[in-house]
């Protein structure tokens, strides 16, 4: 039965703490902030180690590294700079170039609608930019980082290139930003999107059954990260799996199994790994340990 139930239950927690904190006096954005990251250290040290879908998935001591590097630097410091810069543009010019955009976002539903609102709005351009990276060569050398892993976890799933973590602010967050979205809903929304994030790449024993036909959840995810390209070419949706079947990409994992993980080709975007930011971030330990192979 755990099986069936962990994945509601981490979101249900991390909502609670999000509550619980605001009910405390917190702003909403450290209230948020904080419920994600002790959401994530619980997944961790505990939820991940009592019900691993692969022990071999643990994430090594280099590894470990290398992903809070890259969970500081590029999926927590990158986006508050972004955000602050488009809140920045919304606040000074927005006012002059469209004077009718405060009217565009219906104010009147409750917080919880207008999450519900940004998660399907924000869903389909994630769902066709991810595509996309998976089909245009350029934006391929960008996502490959991504794919690069040989073990899902939660710890690494903020690999991401900066250019393209810059590219999925643009799809989700920024859009709400300009119209004007309160700082209590965009901080919800976070919470959403994050943990949302965490519990898709990580290495729970899961099932979610008949869910899979709307949430994009570790089962489908790990057939999307799989090294076998007829598995790999599939379930692109960020948060919903519903794109996938409207756009025929869904596969379904009741009968499908992932061996490996990982890509055939170099990973790294536009320059050799010895001058490349990303080279820098993974250390040479962990490139010895876990090399990918040139096509």
């Amino acid at each position: 039965m755990a099986r069936w139930g962990l994945y509601p239950f981490v979101l249900v927690v991390t909502f609670a703490l999000d509550h619980l904190f605001r009910v405390l006096g917190a702003g909403p954005w450290i209230s948020a902030y904080a419920a994600v990251v002790i959401g994530a250290l619980w997944l961790i040290s505990w939820l991940e180690r009592c019900f691993p879908h692969r022990r071999e998935w643990r994430a090594a001591a280099p590894e470990s590294r290398t992903d809070l590097q890259f969970l500081i630097l590029v999926a927590t410091l990158l986006p508050m700079a972004l955000a602050l810069g488009v809140a920045a543009l919304s606040s000074q010019l927005i006012p002059s170039w469209l004077p009718w955009s405060s009217n565009l976002w219906p104010r009147m539903l409750t917080p919880w609608q207008q999450v519900l609102l940004m998660l399907v709005l924000a869903d389909v351009p994630r769902y066709w930019l991810h595509r996309l990276c998976h089909e245009w060569p350029s934006l391929w050398r960008l996502h490959a980082i991504h794919h690069a892993v040989r073990k899902l976890n939660v710890l690494n799933t903020s690999r991401f290139h900066p250019l393209e973590t810059s590219l999925q602010f643009l799809c989700d967050t920024a859009p709400f930003i300009l119209l004007g979205v309160s700082a209590e809903v965009l901080s919800l929304y976070f919470v959403l999107h994050a943990s949302k994030g965490f519990l898709q790449h990580s290495n729970l024993d899961v099932r979610l059954g008949l869910a899979n036909r709307l949430i994009s959840g570790p089962e489908l995810h790990r057939l999307h990260h799989s090294l076998d390209p007829t598995q790999s070419r599939s379930n692109f949706g960020n948060k919903l799996s519903i794109w996938d079947l409207i756009w025929g990409t869904y596969l379904d994992p009741a009968n499908q199994s992932v061996t490996a993980l990982g890509i055939e080709e170099e990973a790294l975007p536009f320059t050799s790994e010895a001058t490349h930011w990303y080279g820098a971030l993974v250390s040479r330990r962990e490139r010895l340990a876990r090399p990918i192979r040139a096509s």
